[in-house]
């Protein structure tokens, strides 16, 4: 190797480890094999499938039991079974679920839908959203049975939401919401800044896979 293209990779290595160290900061909450750590409410259920969770029947929430997140990020890799189906990723729950309609009304749902038109609904309902509460900045949200990233940064009372490496939400606590256009869509209101989270499963024509859900703290 020339001797300049060594002290170029000497120098570059602290930062190489920088990054790999940040890398494996994320903490995976589900392990590939059962729902160990995780508790469902509500009804349908959810299933692990060929290493996957799966969604069935509805309307149900999967909450992890690990405890309140804050201050960090949760990146969800989900696909739909359909071209599209509908779920959600439940953020800022106040208190332990133990039925499915508290969270929906006092956490945020950040949607999963890539085609809300279908169901008479907006741009406030569109996947990376808080369900009805913010409009899409974008819609970056591919088809099943692609594969989409959600990365979801809970930084005190902002919520940053980026699918696929797109932004489609940035929402601080008391900043303008959309107004209530059905009677099941959240009551408007603050938030706390850490909560439970969750993955929904919306109904039994509705089928989403998730094969990552984990954490990372962000201080």
């Amino acid at each position: 190797m020339h001797r300049r293209s060594l002290l170029c990779l000497t120098a570059a290595v602290p930062q190489l480890r920088a990054a790999f160290a940040a890398s494996s900061n994320w903490q995976q909450l589900f392990n590939g094999k059962d729902l160990t750590g995780w508790q469902h409410v509500g009804k349908g259920s959810m299933v692990v499938e060929d290493g996957l969770i799966r969604t069935q029947g509805g309307m149900g929430l999967l909450w992890w039991t690990g405890g309140k997140a804050g201050d960090c990020m949760i990146r969800v890799v989900f696909r739909m079974r359909d071209h599209n189906d509908n779920s959600g990723v439940f953020i800022r729950i106040p208190i332990e679920p133990r039925e499915e309609w508290m969270p929906v009304h006092y956490g945020y749902e950040v949607q999963i839908d890539n085609e809300p038109e279908k169901s008479n609904e907006t741009d406030y309902h569109a996947t990376g959203t808080l369900y009805s509460l913010t409009k899409a900045m974008a819609r970056p949200g591919k088809p099943g049975p692609e594969w989409n990233t959600m990365e979801i940064t809970l930084d005190g009372p902002r919520t940053i939401v980026f699918v696929n490496g797109v932004k489609v939400t940035d929402y601080t606590e008391g900043q303008p919401v959309g107004p209530r256009k059905f009677s099941f869509e959240p009551f408007r209101g603050p938030r706390p800044s850490q909560g439970y989270m969750g993955l929904q499963n919306h109904g039994e024509h509705d089928v989403v896979f998730f094969k990552e859900v984990a954490l990372k703290k962000l201080r």
